[in-house]
């Protein structure tokens, strides 16, 4: 069913619009901004997101016997994954996919949402290593609804292996070099996005010094327990608060805020667009 939503034509034409729709409505509404921090920023970024993320999921991945281990399969597996990510609220879509991809491939039910929610689990912790730089300016309550979601998340698993437990993965967990090394690419990949975020904030010609980009785009990651749609979910707008308590004009914070938000669309539906076209063409067989 996920397969047949995400390959039909209506879809993806709808994924092509809203990636030009997008930047149509947005970018003319920017502030002068300079093209050159952009690149420094969006360039890493578009590395670290498209290939040190799916090596992470790759490494956790294939403590199961069954899963693939061809790293072209994970990246474009992955790279399907962020463009629907971009069209679903929370980035489910994406998730889901990944989990259909892995089932596709041969891999137990089970072992594919351990699979996906164990790269899950390894981005939140190398999003914790952000924090402390904002501590600060984290509100109490949204300490307590993160505590909230995680204990609720954790009473889910409890309950699925006592009244589900075929749903629940079979084969072993990942080895502790697993988990160090999906750890140090996930926080290559953290620091990336800070760097992106870097960049799009001195494009509007209002720069700050690295720590303080630190703290916000701490505080800004744990507002993303309440999910949202790129551009516009929780996390953007307290990346814009956080900017505008260091100093930047609203205005300027918002365009980096939207900028950075759209640029996430050109390597989405560049190489995830065109993974998903190939795969509706000729259905990718599972790797040996």
């Amino acid at each position: 069913m996920v397969r047949r939503i995400v390959q039909s034509r209506v879809v993806l034409a709808l994924g092509v619009l809203i990636a030009l729709a997008v930047p149509a409505l947005t970018l003319p509404r920017l502030p002068a901004i300079s093209p050159w921090p952009l690149v420094a920023g969006l360039v890493p970024w578009i590395v670290c997101k498209y290939l040190l993320c799916p090596l992470r999921w790759r490494v956790l991945s294939t403590t199961f016997a069954d899963a693939p281990r061809d790293r072209r399969w994970y990246l474009r597996a992955f790279a399907e994954s962020e463009l629907l990510a971009l069209l679903t609220p929370g980035g489910v879509g994406g998730d889901l996919w990944r989990i259909k991809r892995l089932t596709g491939a041969g891999v137990r039910r089970g072992d594919a949402v351990l699979s996906v929610g164990a790269d899950l689990l390894v981005t939140g912790l190398a999003i914790g290593a952000f924090l402390p730089f904002a501590a600060a300016s984290i509100p109490r309550s949204l300490l307590c609804t993160s505590a909230g979601i995680l204990a609720a998340a954790v009473g889910v698993v409890l309950l699925m292996r006592r009244k589900f437990p075929r749903l629940l993965p079979t084969g072993p967990l990942p080895r502790p070099r697993a988990l160090i090394l999906s750890l140090l690419l996930s926080a290559g990949y953290q620091l990336s996005i800070a760097g992106m975020l870097l960049g799009t904030v001195a494009a509007t010609g209002h720069p700050l010094p690295p720590l303080a980009v630190l703290a916000a785009f701490g505080a800004s990651e744990l507002a993303a327990v309440v999910p949202g749609v790129n551009g516009a979910s929780p996390r953007d707008g307290a990346l814009v608060v956080a900017l505008v308590a260091f100093g930047v004009p609203w205005l300027a914070a918002a365009a980096a805020i939207t900028l950075r938000a759209t640029l996430a669309w050109l390597p989405a539906l560049t190489l995830g667009g065109l993974s998903l076209w190939l795969l509706r063409r000729r259905p990718v067989a599972a790797p040996a």
